[in-house]
């Protein structure tokens, strides 16, 4: 391949034509890379260093448009949207790029006249490991959605040098390793050395003379910004996401101590500034781990704020605009707590730097940041602790007082009814054993908007987290259902399926006005679409097949039902029900008689997905399925109607893999408990059909899709309080099916470990990790008789493929244009921007 590479290279002349659409000037282009921007020896010419020739080819065009966008904003002076996140799983940028700039087939040509194949390019690329789960998929979603809608928005976000972590799979379980995505370099990033801002970190206060204050002395660093183009979908707009590092300056850098020979105490600065961006949700069991994490959030604010006042300030020319305009041109969203003190960092920076007075700092604070809530978990909702924070960050817990203060006021002169509530609903909570800061308080108190994003999720938010909030503003809470990108989660991802489509509607229309979908319902009973229907779902299988046999060795029937359940592994998640109900599934399958068999429907069940890394029962779920898979998928009597496998180091492009080639996939966690899911989406957009229970955003995706296409089972939200409540009491009666499953395990059928721990949190009746807090048990029952229905249905082809198809078709709601659109009117009051 090599050689080939080499020698076919070698009759391409080395040329920039860094706009032409031309395969073979391409061709000359991503040559021309290869040589004037070498990252590598010469004579070289491997799929390596072919991707990142092709990257920068890519990225000429990108910057062209990129500065064609951010020239024409700064021209039209738009309101802008500036979107905070913690997270970002932006997934491989090369296929997404040229697919977006409709580019695919010149580049597959070019690379063609290279020696080379664009699908062994494309899988050169590794995952950015910005993110961790929804929440930051989510966010890379919506940046794809704000440029293809023309929007005028930013990204920010952190540059982690190692992200969350590599997930190896060894006798003990999950091992966690440092990403190497950064190792050699992103060819997708440009580095802004001249947007710089400096960040304090400890410190005193100062009060001057005429009252004002000044936070000075403590350490700074300096935060430097890279950015990543976001192209649009065949726009020309293409917008930022910003990833700030942290870094620190040579005169920290003291050289006497250096050459002293105190190497460690002469860089210290600098080696702390590294600290910052290392990696995502750092460890934070210790003091110094709960510091860096406030540290990494507060960083983040600081940064993105600074450069957002400064844009402001440019904009508006010498000192023509008011700062309380500043809302009509800036609104910030916050994904979730993380960028909580993005509020004091703008309330400081107006009032400490510009000279505002309290209350005109607050009016334009409050109308600019909006919050959204991505949980009802007590245990994710974010409390610092509040001598933690007078130690970091002293000027922001004054300002967090004063805040909390005037609520207490607001209340108490408004609303005194509600005084007996104040002590869970201010921001500051006094326990003398833990004074905490209540970050989502403090979202509620300052936000303009607040809002949850599923339907079921926000009604919950509503009725019960922050209820006493919503009798206080009652137009301040919405609901923002979440989407999915059409482009990368079926258009990219499902070549066959997606060119099905668009044959049959005769319109690409689809890929940017997802209801267009419901055009396919005519053909659900079509022999003929059906037949195409299947074929691509099974080129989709095989390609899957291919790659499970490649990364575990496991080799899985493509004739047999493929089930799959992906996500991080979370307790409330519940992959324990499902593992427990496969292994039910192999105890009666051993049992049977060959004859009896043979009636059974043949099933893959394939899980995968990371568990934190000090989450010790999510560890061992991951190694009992692993130790499930291990023994079923070397039991000859039963291995040709069960395999199980689990998918190890889940990330984007693993779930670009699974999605398209699933037919059934699981969502299941105890109802109320999972704010929305999206993955949820994306299996059912690629006519994947969904066993589930009533919790986030699968109400909304049964009641688009037509309930007769979805297995439903287990408790509703409103039924969980009180069967919790049974159960202390005793009440519980655990259905036979679920202690045969319970006993088979204990019997040591899959090896020696001891599972007692992860099996004793379904026993007993309450109690901390007792007394099945999240109703395995009392879902079980139906969540095998739902099982059963399934197996049912996949034995009449024609009538799965029906459901399928008709899953398709119900998905057009769930786009991430629509969540955004919605965001953009109703949230962000902001506009088209188009490109010209």
């Amino acid at each position: 391949m090599a050689a080939n590479g080499g020698a076919a290279a070698d009759k391409v002349p080395a040329v920039a034509n860094p706009l032409s659409e031309k395969p073979s000037e391409i061709a000359s282009n991503i040559n021309y890379h290869a040589q004037f921007n070498p990252h590598f020896s010469p004579l070289k010419f491997e799929p390596e260093q072919a991707f990142f020739a092709t990257a920068e080819s890519v990225r000429d065009r990108l910057i062209k448009q990129w500065n064609e966008t951010f020239v024409h904003f700064h021209k039209v002076d738009p309101k802008q949207t500036y979107y905070l996140s913690m997270e970002y799983l932006q997934g491989r940028a090369l296929t997404n790029a040229i697919g977006n700039l409709n580019i695919q087939d010149a580049y597959a040509d070019a690379l063609n006249k290279l020696g080379h194949k664009l699908e062994e390019i494309v899988e050169q690329e590794k995952d950015a490991a910005l993110g961790n789960g929804g929440l930051g998929r989510l966010a890379s979603c919506f940046l794809d959605s704000m440029a293809t809608l023309n929007l005028p928005a930013w990204g920010y976000g952190l540059r982690y040098k190692y992200g969350l972590f590599k997930q190896r799979i060894a006798k003990q379980g999950q091992e966690e390793i440092a990403e190497d995505w950064l190792e050699k370099f992103s060819p997708w990033e440009v580095v802004r050395h001249d947007v710089v801002f400096p960040v304090r970190f400890f410190g005193q206060v100062e009060v001057n003379p005429d009252g004002s204050r000044k936070w000075v002395g403590g350490e700074v660093v300096q935060a430097l910004a890279y950015d990543v183009p976001i192209p649009g979908y065949k726009t020309k707009n293409t917008i930022s996401l910003r990833l700030w590092e942290a870094k620190a300056c040579a005169n920290d850098f003291n050289l006497f101590q250096f050459n002293d020979g105190q190497y460690e105490s002469a860089a210290q600065l600098h080696s702390r500034a590294q600290q910052i961006c290392a990696v995502l949700y750092p460890g934070d069991a210790t003091e110094d781990g709960k510091l860096l994490r406030l540290k990494q959030q507060f960083f983040l604010c600081s940064a993105s704020l600074q450069d957002i006042i400064l844009r402001f300030k440019e904009r508006s020319g010498k000192g023509s605009r008011e700062w309380s305009e500043l809302p009509s041109k800036v609104a910030v969203q916050l994904n979730d707590t993380h960028p909580t003190l993005a509020i004091p960092e703008l309330m400081r920076l107006l009032m400490d730097n510009e000279g505002l007075g309290w209350d005109e700092a607050w009016d334009v604070t409050t109308r600019t940041i909006a919050y959204t809530n991505h949980t009802v978990l007590p245990e994710a909702l974010e409390k610092w602790s509040q001598p933690v924070m007078w130690k970091l960050l002293p000027r922001h817990m004054e300002i967090i007082e004063e805040i909390d203060k005037r609520f207490l006021a607001l209340i108490n002169s408004t609303r005194p009814d509600l005084e007996h509530k104040l002590p869970s609903m201010r921001i500051l909570d006094h326990n003398p054993q833990k004074p905490v800061v209540r970050m989502a308080n403090l979202c509620v108190v300052s936000a303009h908007t607040v809002n949850g994003v599923a339907q079921l999720h926000s009604d919950i938010l509503k009725a019960e987290l922050f209820a006493d909030y919503v009798s206080v503003w009652p137009t301040k809470f919405q609901n923002k259902t979440n989407g999915i990108t059409p482009r990368r989660w079926l258009r990219f991802c499902s070549p066959e399926l997606s060119n099905i489509i668009t044959k049959w509607l005769k319109t690409e229309g689809w890929v940017t006005n997802l209801d267009l979908l419901s055009g396919l319902r005519k053909f659900a009973d079509n022999a003929d679409f059906q037949k195409e229907w299947a074929s691509a779902k099974m080129a989709n299988k095989k390609r899957l097949a291919q790659f499970i046999l490649r990364v575990t060795g496991v080799s899985i029937d493509p004739n047999s039902l493929f089930d799959i359940q992906v996500k991080r592994i979370h307790e409330y998640k519940r992959q324990l029900l499902n593992i427990l109900g496969t292994i039910y599934r192999y105890k009666k399958l051993k049992e049977m008689s060959p004859e009896q068999r043979k009636n059974t429907t043949p099933r893959t069940v394939m899980i995968g997905g990371k568990a934190f890394a000090t989450y010790t029962n999510a560890k061992r779920i991951v190694k009992l399925v692993n130790d499930v898979g291990e023994v079923v998928n070397n039991d000859p009597e039963v291995n040709s109607y069960l395999k199980v496998v689990f998918v190890p180091n889940y990330n984007v492009s693993v779930a670009e893999m699974l999605i398209p080639g699933s037919e059934l996939s699981q969502h299941i966690s105890t109802a109320g408990m999972e704010a929305s899911g999206t993955s949820n989406m994306k299996f059912s957009l690629n006519g994947c059909l969904i066993i589930g229970t009533l919790d986030g955003a699968n109400v909304e995706i049964r009641e688009e899709i037509g309930e007769e296409n979805f297995f439903l089972f287990g408790a509703k939200a409103d039924e969980v309080p009180k069967l919790r409540k049974d159960r202390e009491n005793g009440l519980f009666k655990p259905d036979p099916r679920f202690e045969e499953a319970k006993k088979y395990i204990r019997s040591g059928a899959f090896g020696s470990y001891d599972y007692n721990p992860l099996l004793d949190s379904l026993e007993g009746n309450s109690g901390y990790g007792r007394g099945d807090y999240f109703l395995v048990g009392h879902d079980f029952p139906s969540y095998m008789d739902a099982q059963a229905r399934v197996d049912e249905a996949y034995k009449d082809q024609k009538k799965w493929l029906k459901m399928s198809i008709l899953s398709t078709a119900g998905s057009g709601k769930f786009s991430s244009d629509r969540t955004i659109a919605q965001y953009a009117k109703e949230i962000w009051n902001i506009n088209e921007c188009r490109v010209p």
